[in-house]
């Protein structure tokens, strides 16, 4: 009993670790687009989004029940195998982050789960309908219902206020851009909060202090709240510019389409309980916005890049996790091996990213990739022109906004 209530404890620390991460990775989702049109401050939006992370992490524990007794089943589970996922999970959010990309904190952690939960007690131990079901499907649906819904309300806004103009309805926009802003950071601490609710339940489940279907105790969705805010406050200032300046530019019009249109999917997915990605929906969306007006573009280089990560985001998690409870099973040293292989890993990380800060003093910065903040990639630009949506030249002489856009 008492080494199962020290790993328990290593299990417990490893998965608000997680959440951490997973706060100051997926910030971007929220506050990217209104800190890239200038609607608020940037520390100011992230103390915001802490916030209502926190806030969010109590109003629902559908998608906590979903990851702690949908995805795998409990009777095979170990703490072992709990740790051995969240490494997986967590050495993949550090890596994209460490690049610049907005890949899905979520399914890193289902990918650490199903590959760990394999690595023990093989493929029987995985509920592969509810992987289908709740992860899979929600994660190609989500980005493609975001980015339609996101698109025609960006082309909707700007034919409602094509007769009005100037500084007072540009306020305005800005103004529900907070708002709508707000709203995402509510539906993620409502969705993410509670997959790390999830994975404790599952832990403690495992380690047999809670009964198979248990809820999450208070405790545990207090300090998963508290954990996401932190790591929301922290700011994912690298995956905020690239989600923000690098994936398109944006008036504040269309990020006022794109948040509200992200926002709306992730409730929705969250009263219904589907693991869903808020990066997958957010990214999805602000691409939407981006097509949504003349003269709009998608960085498809940047995008591509994107795509592939989440591609290789389930596998590259499960991957880890696997070889990481190979070594677990080996007994106590096994146990800390992997947690030492973490803890250097995650410093080499830290370190290599100080490399080139970015922090709020920069983040509004262009970068395309070529190591220099404010140069602008040749490859990156003639992208651009390639995929620009053509908008009619202007019969002034001086070009209009949309026409400075598309050059």
């Amino acid at each position: 009993m008492e080494h199962i209530t020290l790993l328990l404890t290593i299990v417990i620390v490893t998965a608000l670790v997680f959440d951490f991460t997973n706060g100051f990775h997926d910030t971007a989702n929220a506050m990217a687009t209104t800190i890239s049109t200038g609607a608020m401050k940037p520390k100011t939006a992230v103390a915001m989004s802490a916030v209502l992370n926190l806030v969010g992490a109590f109003l629902s524990v559908e998608v906590a029940k979903t990851i702690s007794s949908g995805i795998v089943n409990e009777s095979g589970i170990t703490p072992e195998v709990i740790f051995a996922a969240l490494v997986g999970a967590i050495l993949w959010n550090l890596a994209t982050w460490l690049i610049g990309l907005p890949s899905s904190s979520s399914h890193a952690l289902m990918g650490g789960l199903i590959g760990a939960t394999i690595a023990s007690v093989g493929i029987s131990g995985v509920n592969g309908g509810t992987v289908v079901t709740k992860v899979l499907i929600p994660a190609v649906a989500a980005p493609l219902v975001a980015g339609i819904a996101a698109l025609l309300a960006a082309r909707l806004t700007y034919r409602i206020g094509r007769k009005t103009g100037g500084k007072g309805t540009e306020k305005g926009y800005r103004a529900g851009q907070i708002a709508s802003a707000g709203l995402v950071s509510l539906a993620h601490g409502t969705n993410d909060a509670q997959k790390t609710m999830g994975i404790i339940t599952l832990a403690l489940v495992a380690g047999g202090v809670l009964s198979p279907g248990s809820n999450p105790p208070m405790w545990v969705i207090v300090s998963a709240g508290v954990a996401i805010a932190l790591g929301t406050y922290l700011g994912g200032w690298r995956i905020i510019r690239t989600m923000g300046k690098g994936l398109t530019d944006l008036q504040p019009q269309q990020g006022f389409a794109a948040q509200t249109s992200a926002a709306s999917v992730i409730l929705a997915s969250s009263n219904l309980g589907f693991s869903l990605s808020t990066t997958h929906s957010c990214s999805g969306a602000v691409m939407g916005a981006g097509l949504g007006r003349k003269g709009g573009v998608v960085r498809w280089s940047t995008a591509t890049r994107m795509f592939v990560a989440w591609g290789l985001t389930l596998p590259a998690a499960a991957l880890v996790a696997a070889g990481s409870e190979y070594v677990t099973k080996q007994g106590d040293w096994g146990v800390a091996a992997v947690a030492v292989f973490l803890i250097a890993s995650c410093a080499a990380i830290w370190l290599v990213s100080r490399r080139q800060v970015v922090d709020h003093t920069n983040v509004n910065d262009v970068h395309h990739g070529d190591g220099r903040p404010g140069a602008v990639d040749a490859a990156i630009a003639q992208d651009d022109l390639k995929t620009t949506i053509p908008s009619p030249a202007p019969s002034a002489p001086e070009a209009g906004p949309a026409s400075r856009a598309a050059v």
